[in-house]
């Protein structure tokens, strides 16, 4: 595995080096020979960003899990998001991991606080530092006598509860032996001795609670003593009084913190104005958990705090038993309180107000938690009498203050009279109960209002409003809640959160819970569809401030049928009413998050055990639709692998059945008849290529056809093309190949199928119409016409498309890739002897054109498969991706099929020449052929070094316009040097090759490029004084890739055996002199197939020189001696044909 990494230097430790994995998907950190003993705060801060978050934030870094030197930590301060940290800990290396998506080759902010907090928290670092772990353990071992042990790790463990580290023995018998445990143990078996005198009766001591009033601001103060008492059980002073909040500390129980809370609200207070915050604390206190004594202080008897000033006080609560009565009275509304205690009823008048919150009934002090309830006492009490309005006047003040008070207040309207049977029948057959919830801001928090509609009538079920309705005669009734269906409304809400039982007592109307807690996905998302399953609406979610999600959980419903080439999958995502497009859904899976966009701008939260599901089915498929993924048939594996069996079609079920059967048994391919039509045998290899095209396309299959070059890929595809006639209606295919290539395809075809029928679309007068390609069986075009043509080539549909050395595609980002896939076919094959040039991300750009969707997306295939094998060399991936392409990729090198191969295979190479070195070479060639007309064959006897020098300057003007060195020209092209580097940029990875010329400045020429490319090469010419040096650093040094031969210093005396291919950069009249160039590496000790390609410029001389080589086999196989005898040998009509 190899990483990016920066070394730094710390102190005097060895050189710490942070490394940054990259075959993690997240940011992943290696510590190489180090551990977290070795780092320091220095070190962490240096190699962090640069603006860190305040230095304490580490503090509230915690461990969701923890155990020896590894851990996953968290930040539970809730400012802000914080992915989990994952730290383990080997002897050889520390490994630090975040979900973010930092990517320099440092720290993450989270990875920094994390390991600060663990260096400055001695309770996280027990777990990774096993110095510190061992000083621990031995403070602990000596309460067992253990304490010499070295390997005490044996006997106890470490555990982390409640942020504390926590030792336990590992065996439960183990004891402590010490004073300590000694002591304990005498205790649980009652052994132990008390040796303190029981107390004197006049010692004994209570602690008390006193309510008293402000000496000067009449306001409630509240105090805690300890005071001794008589045999009689009476305070005696003096009285010693407590602080509350050192007694905080004391405790950890619940009510008992809320309770001494409560009475710090009411020491040193100086403010008389009443307030919920006190009524709060109010309640706390009266819950008295310790049963404390009470009593309040009677300022009659002493203005100070004394034993005899204490008036011992029950305390209580009134909650609901104060109710405001409105009776009619004449022509008056009669307003009064009423107050219910032990089923009796006693008018205001009755009872005190005491300590500006409670009613004094002899020896209780009830609590009055209601600030209205409270405010109308004073109005009640400062009239002496209860409140009397006007009928005229009744109207408005009932809809400004009772209508108002009744939300906190009970009011019994005893002028309207409960429902008749009559009346409840007409009411219930109109109307009927539904229940809402209200969501509304409310500051930080937010409000739940649980509401019953009665009718017409919206009642809060924490009030205790009751519900009144005019009959159709217009006479106003009351009726009864329904206290049922109130009490299981209630009793769903407080289950759903803690926080709302503690509120039942606080006389709100509503439930409330802080915004962040309120939108914490576990839990809103679970109350909502509770909610929702109890008939409950809800109103005022999508309004919440800064809320932008979906109530409601993803309801995923997955289909899995089939197509024609695909396999569709239909994927209906739903949020309540809100359906989310699969677009959205994937945008959301591609950048790592939750939360899905829907189309009214709210966003639907995916569950955690979904995103991983929608990765794996957009990495096998391809969007087609707003609910459908289309899989490609080819990558059935993919739907066996991700999809539940339980979501195929009968019909996807048994064709994935027969693919698993078939692709299984692969070896085992059917023989098919090689086609009658074709002007060729077939070698063994060959027909297995054949047989294995006709296999993949039995299933609609794509390909690619990967042989070594020189194996005959283009005879294989003819051969296939022709089988194409006896299964298809439609056989006009498209060949796409590079425009050096148009010849050499147009010469396969004529010499091997001239059958078929050949339409070559390419050149400056082709004709941009498709109305008759049907009359053909392949369409031939080039890349760049691909290019220039692709809005007529897309519209027409055809049988195959074959794209010949299909490397040019291997840059799915490129204009040629991006073209070609927006060709239509029933089928796609690759051509190419190089599908891998530079590394294995070259295969996704063919195979993804050649079998959509079998690779995944890109991004997939780059972090799966590409970067793993090619940066880390990941064997386990290698293997899966071969399992993956097996079926689809044929490639067969020289070396597997050697026996079936003869020694050597001779092609030839056509090369295109561009338009200015075209206007060159027709320019001398007008001039020479001029020549040859104006003279006689008994001329051109006598001056054959007229005609050589002709010949051989249109031969230059093939290699290259620069060779005429005597003549001044402005423009270079080369098509010979522009294919010849192509070939060799290929091969030079797995071959050796020789390159001949009978020019050495074409051979300069090359060396040139060759120098520019940075390939290594050897030189041999007529001048070369160390030949044999050259020789040899060629045969043994495997960096050196390409020798550079003039004819004739290569031809003898030369073993070259370490070259497999041949290129004959300028054919010549003599094929012995070429024959003695291809044999400096076909000699005795070769064990390699040797590959001999001419380059030959299509429409020139040089091809006119192939032709004559055949026809003048005779001579051309005599020992001639000189070229100018083969000038001799030639007339004057020959020549002429020779120049076309």
């Amino acid at each position: 595995m190899r990483y990016l990494a920066a070394a730094f230097e710390l102190n005097k430790l060895s050189p710490i080096t942070i490394q940054k994995d990259f075959s993690s998907p997240d940011h992943a950190i290696v510590i190489e020979g180090h551990g977290i003993s070795s780092l320091s705060a220095k070190f962490i801060f240096e190699h962090s960003p640069a603006a860190l978050h305040s230095q304490d934030f580490y503090k509230h870094i915690f461990p969701k899990k923890l155990a020896l030197n590894a851990g996953t930590f968290t930040n539970q301060s809730g400012t802000l998001s914080f992915p989990d940290v994952n730290i383990l800990q080997t002897a050889e290396q520390l490994q630090i991991s975040c979900a973010c998506s930092e990517e320099e080759k440092r720290l993450c902010e989270h990875q920094s606080h994390v390991l600060l907090a663990i260096l400055k928290n001695d309770d996280l670092r027990i777990f990774f530092d096993e110095k510190l772990r061992f000083k621990r353990l031995k403070s602990f071992a000596a309460e067992f006598g253990l304490q010499t042990e070295t390997d005490l790790e044996r006997f106890f463990e470490i555990g982390y509860q409640q942020r504390k580290v926590l030792i336990t023995p590992r065996s439960p018998g183990l004891l402590p032996a010490n004073k300590a445990g000694l002591n304990n143990l005498q205790i649980q078996l009652g052994l132990e001795i008390n040796l303190s005198p029981p107390p004197w009766p006049d010692e004994e001591k209570i602690t008390g609670l006193v309510l008293k009033q402000h000496k000067y601001y009449k306001n409630l103060l509240v105090e805690l003593f300890d005071a001794q008492i008589t045999k009689e059980k009476k305070i005696k002073n003096p009285l010693s009084f407590l602080s509350p909040r050192d007694l905080i500390w004391q405790s950890e129980d619940k009510k008992e913190l809320k309770f001494y809370t409560g009475i710090t609200a009411f020491q040193n207070a100086l403010d008389p104005a009443r307030s919920q915050h006190d009524i709060n604390a109010l309640l706390a206190i009266i819950e008295n958990p310790l049963s404390y004594h009470v009593y309040y202080h009677d300022s009659a008897v002493s203005e100070n705090l004394t034993a005899a000033s204490l008036v011992p006080v029950t305390l209580r609560n009134l909650s609901n038993n104060i109710i405001v009565r409105v009776s009619r009275k004449d022509q008056f509304y009669e307003i009064s309180l009423i107050i219910r205690i032990e089923e009796r009823e006693y008018d205001l008048r009755e009872l005190d107000l005491k300590f500006t919150y409670f009613l004094r009934l002899d020896n209780e002090l009830f609590l009055v938690d209601n600030l209205h309830l409270l405010s109308l006492i004073d109005l009640l009490k400062k009239k002496s009498d209860n409140l009397l309005v006007h009928a005229s006047q009744y109207k408005e003040f009932k809809r400004q203050l009772l209508e108002r008070l009744e939300y906190s207040i009970p009011i019994d309207y005893q002028y309207i009279k409960p429902a008749t049977h009559l009346q409840l029948e007409q009411y219930e057959a109109e109307h009927s109960l539904e229940k809402i919830i209200y969501l509304s801001d409310f500051g930080s928090q937010v409000m739940i209002i649980p509401v019953m509609r009665y009718g017409e009538a919206e009642i809060s079920i924490r009030s205790g409003r009751q519900v009144y309705q005019l009959d159709s005669k217009g006479n106003e009734f009351m009726i009864y809640r329904d206290t049922h269906e109130e009490i299981a409304f209630t009793s769903l809400l407080i289950r759903q959160h803690p926080f709302f039982e503690e509120q039942l007592t606080n006389g709100l109307q509503y439930f409330y819970l802080h915004k962040k807690r309120f939108l914490e996905e576990e839990w809103f998302l679970n109350a909502f569809e509770e909610w929702e399953g109890n008939d409950i609406t809800i109103h005022g979610f999508s309004e919440l401030t800064g809320n932008k999600l979906n109530p409601n959980k993803a309801k995923i419903t997955i289909q899995v049928i089939s197509g024609i080439n695909w396999f569709n999958t239909v994927i209906n995502v739903r949020f309540g009413k809100k359906k989310a497009s699969l677009k959205n859904v994937y945008r959301a899976i591609r950048n790592k998050t939750k939360f899905v966009r829907l189309d009214d701008g709210s966003q639907g939260i995916l569950p955690a055990e979904w995103l991983e599901k929608f990765t794996n089915y957009f990495n096998a498929g391809e969007i087609v639709d707003e609910e459908t993924l289309q899989t490609p048939k080819s990558n059935f594996s993919a739907i066996e692998k991700y999809y539940d069996e339980k979501l195929w079609s009968e019909e996807v079920k048994n064709e994935i059945n027969l693919y698993r059967k078939k692709v299984g048994d692969f070896d085992q391919i059917t023989s098919v008849q090689i086609p009658k039509d074709l002007n060729a045998t077939l070698r063994p290899y060959q027909k297995r290529g054949l047989d294995w095209m006709n296999f993949l396309d039995e299933f609609n299959f794509g390909g690619c056809l990967a042989d070594d070059m020189g194996l005959g890929k283009s005879l294989q595809i003819i051969a296939f093309i022709l089988s194409q006639r006896e299964k298809v209606k439609n056989n006009v295919n498209l060949l796409i190949v590079p425009t050096s290539l148009v010849f050499n395809w147009q010469a396969e075809v004529s010499k091997f199928a001239p059958s078929l029928r050949i339409k070559t679309f390419y050149g400056a007068d082709r004709k941009k119409r498709s109305d008759d390609w049907a009359a053909y069986e392949i369409i031939l075009t080039t890349y760049g016409t691909l290019l220039t043509d692709i809005s007529l080539l897309k519209n027409y549909e055809f049988n195959y498309i074959f794209l010949d050395e299909s490397q040019n595609i291997k840059n799915p980002e490129s204009q040629r890739y991006k073209a070609a896939r927006t060709l239509t076919s029933r089928n796609k094959i690759t051509i190419t002897g190089t599908p891998i040039e530079n590394n294995t991300f070259d295969l996704y750009g063919q195979l993804s054109f050649a079998c959509p969707g079998l690779l995944g997306t890109k991004q997939y295939f780059r972090d799966i498969y590409s970067s793993p094998i090619d940066r880390f060399n990941d064997t386990r991936r290698a293997r899966e991706l071969q399992h993956i392409i097996k079926p689809f990729i044929m490639r067969r090198t020289k070396q597997e099929v050697a026996e079936e191969l003869p020694d050597k295979t001779e092609m030839v190479l056509y090369c295109t020449m561009k338009e200015e070195q075209q206007k060159i070479y027709d320019a001398y060639e007008k001039e020479f052929r001029e020549y040859i007309s104006a003279s006689d064959n008994e001329e051109l006897k006598k001056n054959p070094m007229n005609v050589l020098k002709g010949l051989t300057t249109l031969r230059q003007i093939c290699d290259s316009p620069l060779l005429l060195s005597d003549r001044k020209l402005t423009a270079y092209s080369s098509a010979k040097i522009d294919t010849l580097i192509e070939q060799i940029e290929n091969k030079r990875a797995d071959h050796k090759i020789l390159v001949f010329s009978q020019f050495v400045g074409m051979l300069d020429l090359i060396k040139k490029e060759l120098i520019d490319r940075e390939i290594k090469f050897s030189y041999l010419t007529g001048t070369t004084t160390k030949r044999e040096g050259v020789i040899n650093e060629f045969q043994n040094n495997p960096e050196i890739r390409v020798f550079l031969i003039s004819l004739k210093a290569g031809g003898t005396g030369l073993n070259l055996t370490a070259a497999d291919y041949v290129y004959l950069v300028d054919p010549w009249w003599n094929p012995a002199v070429e024959n003695q160039a291809i044999d400096r590496c076909h000699r005795i000790g070769q064990d390699k197939h040797i590959v001999a390609i001419r380059l030959i410029c299509e429409g020139t001389v040089e091809e006119k020189i192939l032709k004559l080589q055949e026809s003048k086999k005779g001579l051309m196989n005599e020992l001639v001696k000189t070229d100018g005898s083969f000038v001799k040998s030639f007339s004057k009509d020959e020549l002429l044909r020779v120049l076309g």
